[in-house]
């Protein structure tokens, strides 16, 4: 019962759309509207409502993955496989909101939310880190669609391999299976290509 209390709780939590509801309330601004992609992240937030704001909608999707997960970790019994689920409930929330089931966004701020509840445990979100890094600064992957679904591919098959034990594993390749079912909700069409530090422009 307390597994499913917080399994509830993590998604509640994830359903609170910061980036579609603030930039409504506050600017009278609705970037789902205003966007192509008609996403409620703060990638949009930044362009159509302003940094300030842009910056509170990022802080307030971290907090919302990080909060129930943190708690969960001081409760719950991380090794249980229901707690896989608890990981990642906030991600499905966001995504799936209870209240707008297809209009949710792509999670990728909560998902890093919700790997920072776990910590002291550090490997989901060095790993997740990483790979954003990899394929945003190094191996430039264009546009980004194609970069989170490289991303969070890479992100779950490396944390099946170096995270330790089955249940956070399990929670990764969870979240990874959000995120990129999230980004495929939203295809447009774009094309992939690839920019190194070697290669200016490669398609």
């Amino acid at each position: 019962m307390r597994y499913l209390l917080f399994i509830l709780f993590g998604y509640l939590c994830g359903s609170v759309l910061n980036g579609y509801l603030l930039p409504l309330w506050i600017k009278h601004v609705d970037v789902t509207k205003n966007s192509p992609d008609h996403n409620p992240g703060a990638a949009n937030v930044f362009l159509y409502a302003g940094i300030p704001l842009g910056v509170l909608v990022i802080l307030l999707e971290l907090a919302k993955g990080a909060v129930p997960v943190y708690w969960a970790t001081r409760v719950l019994d991380v090794r249980a496989l229901p707690f896989a689920l608890v990981l990642a409930a906030p991600v499905l929330g966001h995504a799936c909101p209870f209240w707008c089931p297809h209009g949710g966004g792509k999670a990728i701020a909560v998902s890093f939310g919700a790997l920072l509840g776990l910590l002291p445990e550090f490997h989901p979100l060095a790993l997740l880190v990483f790979f954003y890094l990899l394929f945003s600064l190094i191996i430039r992957i264009q546009p980004h669609f194609f970069r989170s679904i490289i991303t969070y591919l890479c992100f779950a098959a490396a944390a099946l391999y170096f995270v330790p034990g089955p249940v956070l594993p399990l929670g990764c390749l969870l979240i990874a299976v959000i995120v990129i079912g999230a980004h495929l909700a939203r295809y447009q069409g774009e094309h992939p290509w690839i920019a190194t530090r070697l290669f200016h422009h490669g398609r």
